[in-house]
């Protein structure tokens, strides 16, 4: 491969690093917006609100998947569940966003750490996708991958010679 194409293979990755690690930025904080959310709305709120957005879906199809999976998921909030996932997203979002801030400033004990944490993420939604079946846990882990492999690319271009 000529000199030039691989720099110019190396700049896009690079920029593809720093765009998956700003969208997990991006992710972060939404993860902390909707767990302090969560901390002030009441699960009667969510069930009202969920209810409302879905009626004129379910009045013209009774049996549509999504709208009465979301309805059931409503109604099956308790305060303690509601609480558990506000902490759920707020810790991720925290430890999330805490380590993006150490990848975009190229602190190098950001790259393991981020390795090893998101990692842990991967097993747990693994974990929950063989109860769940979404596919939204399947994009998700496939985003962590791509994103797990760009900063083990990152890390051993900047740190070659160095051990972690």
């Amino acid at each position: 491969m000529p000199t030039s194409s691989r720099a110019s293979g190396h700049k896009t990755l690079d920029r593809f690093f720093y765009l998956t690690i700003w969208l997990k930025g991006l992710h972060a904080t939404l993860e902390i917006l909707g767990g302090v959310a969560l901390f002030f709305t009441s699960p009667e709120f969510i069930l009202r609100t969920v209810a409302m957005l879905t009626q004129d879906k379910l009045a013209n199809d009774p049996d549509d998947f999504v709208a009465n999976t979301l309805l059931r998921a409503a109604e099956g909030i308790s305060v303690s569940s509601k609480q558990f996932a506000a902490y759920y997203l707020l810790s991720h979002g925290v430890i999330k966003l805490f380590l993006v801030a150490g990848l975009l400033r190229n602190r190098r004990w950001a790259y393991p750490a981020a390795l090893a944490v998101f990692g842990a993420f991967i097993l747990y939604q693994l974990y929950r996708f063989s109860y769940t079946h979404s596919l939204g846990l399947v994009a998700l882990t496939l985003f962590d991958l791509v994103v797990m492999w760009l900063i083990w690319r990152e890390y051993r271009l900047r740190y070659s010679d160095a051990r972690p």
